[in-house]
């Protein structure tokens, strides 16, 4: 081999072993950022993990609340302990902080059909008037019914039944059942989600039907108890029940501010046996909501019926 050759094998195996090593870091680099991130990964789901199950622990001291309630008042109003927002519990790198809301003071949208699951007239007069607080169409109501109710017939001119829906460029069926969340008024035709977002705080989707909790139903829900009740009388009957609430519906409806107003009792009352205990968490860099609907009925076990993490 003549030393002109020697000079040239030796150049390629140095350019050769150059490319080795520069595969072998590249190789490394990535397998060190892989580990790195895999690493952040599980430390998230870790924290997440640790969020979750100290919103648990809250579900568990909330039940605890309500069934010391339950025990020493027979009504719920908004001075009661479940009625004031939990004191943030910090914990190693840490925190939960929650707040319980009585259900029933807002509108039950399954209220719209009785159990049989035909049409409730009163509970959809009550709902138009809640709609019609807010400037929104009344005609909502009808399909809200339509969605919920077990026939296929659309029952008033503002009604949709599964025709209307199937012609939308994304296909699909009315529930004819009870809704399971609120949210599900947004595929109901009509609601916008600006119109979704005005009501969200005052409407629920119970499994069953039940009472509105005068003691703690807000101004807007006040609205709904009887025609033509104005924005500032609601605000006035709700400053005249004061926090402490009312023993029975009939005090309620004997408030000087409800005087002249033809007020049907039925599906009114001053107890109520749903809460929801909304949770958030923080743990690390992850951080986590929890909506545990919380069933305390008049005797025996107090139970979770649903948990959502992000909406309810």
């Amino acid at each position: 081999m003549s030393p002109k050759q020697y000079r040239q094998q030796r150049g390629v195996a140095l350019i050769t072993a150059i490319l080795i090593v520069a595969l072998a870091s590249a190789t490394a680099i990535a397998m060190v950022e892989r580990q790195q991130l895999d690493i952040r990964r599980t430390a998230n789901l870790l924290d997440n993990d640790r969020g979750y199950l100290f919103s648990l622990g809250a579900e568990s001291w909330v039940r605890g609340i309500l069934d010391t309630d339950r025990k020493d008042n027979k009504i719920d109003a908004l001075a009661e302990d479940w009625a004031i927002e939990l004191p943030p519990l910090t914990v190693e790198d840490g925190s939960v902080l929650g707040r319980v809301e009585d259900m029933q003071g807002r509108f039950n949208i399954n209220n719209l059909v009785d159990n049989e699951g035909k049409i409730s007239a009163l509970d959809v007069a009550r709902f138009k008037r809640l709609l019609q607080a807010f400037d929104l169409s009344p005609d909502l109501a009808d399909a809200a019914l339509d969605w919920i109710d077990k026939d296929a017939d659309s029952t008033f001119p503002g009604g949709a039944e599964d025709g209307e829906y199937l012609g939308n460029n994304i296909p699909y069926r009315t529930a004819n059942a009870l809704m399971a969340s609120p949210s599900e008024l947004l595929l109901v035709k009509g609601f916008t989600y600006e119109a979704y977002t005005q009501l969200s705080p005052y409407i629920a989707a119970l499994p069953e039907r039940t009472n509105i909790n005068l003691n703690t139903a807000p101004p807007p829900v006040l609205q709904t108890i009887a025609a033509n009740i104005a924005t500032a009388e609601a605000e006035a009957i709700a400053e005249s029940r004061g926090e402490e609430g009312l023993n029975d519906v009939q005090d309620f409806l004997a408030l000087p501010a409800l005087n002249g107003r033809n007020v049907d009792a039925n599906g009114l009352g001053v107890s109520s046996q749903y809460f929801m205990l909304t949770t958030h968490s923080q743990f690390g860099s992850s951080r986590g909501i929890l909506y545990s609907l919380i069933k305390r009925p008049a005797s025996g076990k107090i139970t979770v019926v649903i948990r959502g993490q992000g909406a309810y």
